[in-house]
């Protein structure tokens, strides 16, 4: 992993969504992956790590692993909070999820406002930068069409894709168990095994401890 780059996990909303915060200390930038809900308490959050790091930060992108309510609920607030006004990052595949959020959250009995539009959309293999940082794209379908991952020197974070001995469910909008499992296995088990997992829910885990141990698609082998 990077010396310079500042990973913090922030759990939040009801379905505990690990919102995740990078930043590159040479230059003050920063990305912030699933602002899934409670957009206040992200705001302190981010507040309190400026005052822990002796700096304000420059929020430049809001990233998004997928399009499931619980990934971006709060992304609105957030970037009407932040005077960065970050752009909003999303795969093209899962715009149609992103659009019906106030639908997705009305199934779930959870009250939502109209997205804001997506400002640039991403695409597998693409290389995001925020100062020295860099971040890889990889398109991961399964849990949804357009869920991706997001790959930075040893770290991955994987959304809904991949969870510590799980992976994501497929019986939501536009979920494939068969996809799923071949993108984990043609696409994420092909990092080094040594590479840190970053889930949207739950524990971090490893690339190779998934390889011996996940019952869904490991392969018996680190």
């Amino acid at each position: 992993m990077s010396t310079s780059l500042v990973h913090q996990t922030l759990p939040v909303g009801p379905l505990q969504c690990n919102c995740q915060l990078l930043i590159d200390p040479t230059s003050k930038c920063a990305v912030l992956i699933d602002p899934g809900a409670e957009p206040g308490k992200i705001a302190r959050w981010i507040e309190a790590e400026e005052s822990k790091l002796g700096y304000k930060i420059k929020i430049l992108g809001l990233l998004h692993t997928h399009a499931h309510f619980d990934h971006f609920g709060a992304t609105r607030e957030v970037k009407e909070h932040f005077q960065s006004v970050p752009e909003i990052l999303l795969h093209a595949d899962d715009l149609k999820l992103y659009q019906a959020l106030v639908k997705q959250g009305e199934r779930f009995g959870i009250p939502m406002k109209e997205p804001l539009p997506v400002d640039r959309f991403v695409s597998h293999e693409e290389v995001i930068k925020f100062g020295s940082i860099s971040l890889q794209v990889i398109h991961t379908p399964g849990h949804s069409p357009g869920g991706v991952c997001f790959h930075c020197d040893g770290l991955l974070f994987s959304g809904d894709t991949l969870f510590r001995e799980s992976v994501g469910r497929t019986d939501l909008w536009g979920g494939d168990e068969a996809i799923l499992k071949k993108s984990i296995q043609d696409r994420l088990f092909q990092l080094d095994r040594d590479t840190a997992v970053f889930p949207g829910h739950g524990p971090s885990s490893s690339v190779g401890f998934e390889r011996r141990n996940n019952p869904y698609v490991g392969v018996g082998s680190s």
